[in-house]
């Protein structure tokens, strides 16, 4: 019997540590992290509110991945750490081409982003000043849907590009 329940110990402490974790718990941020700001990310590109995108995506991303209160703006109260992001580049890259038409039907979307989150003493947390991210995304052939497909996927896109920040930021470092 005393095997069995030695075996059993042992099972348990292999399971506790093996990775799996509730919301909030894996982050390295200090302690005395309650608050973060989001203002909206800066942009040095000419496309069309990809920052509004990116900067909702990150809060989002924050809020579900960390027990602090995150907030999109400048309040009365400073927060305890504030996330300053600004986009560098966006770039489109024919990816496949239509061999019908001749023209491009798919494209490799990259941008480079530069972050840094720093405390309100301005202790920086975490910073990238060269955060490069790709994606992928299909054109439509039917140029009328075009312009309904544009939004969503930069949607898409944002969405994906603040789960990997957020992850880089709150497990990486």
């Amino acid at each position: 019997m005393r095997p069995v329940a030695i075996l059993a110990c042992l099972l348990m402490l292999s399971a506790a540590g093996c990775g799996y974790h509730t919301a909030g718990s894996a982050t390295h941020l200090p302690s005395d992290i309650g608050t973060i700001d989001v203002p909206i990310f800066q942009t040095k590109v000419e496309n069309y509110h990809t920052e509004v995108a990116f900067t909702d995506a990150v809060v989002q991303q924050l809020t579900s991945r960390t027990k602090d209160h995150v907030t999109e703006s400048d309040h009365p109260r400073p927060a305890d750490a504030t996330l300053h992001g600004t986009i560098l580049t966006e770039t489109y890259t024919p990816l496949t081409y239509n061999s019908q038409t001749g023209q491009s039907s798919s494209y490799v979307i990259t941008i480079t982003a530069s972050v840094v989150l720093d405390d309100a003493a301005g202790k920086v947390l975490y910073k990238n000043d060269h955060f490069l991210f790709r994606s992928q995304y299909q054109e439509t052939a039917d140029l009328s849907s075009f312009i309904q497909e544009d939004r969503p996927a930069v949607h898409r896109m944002a969405h994906d590009f603040a789960q990997s920040l957020v992850s880089n930021m709150l497990e990486s470092f």
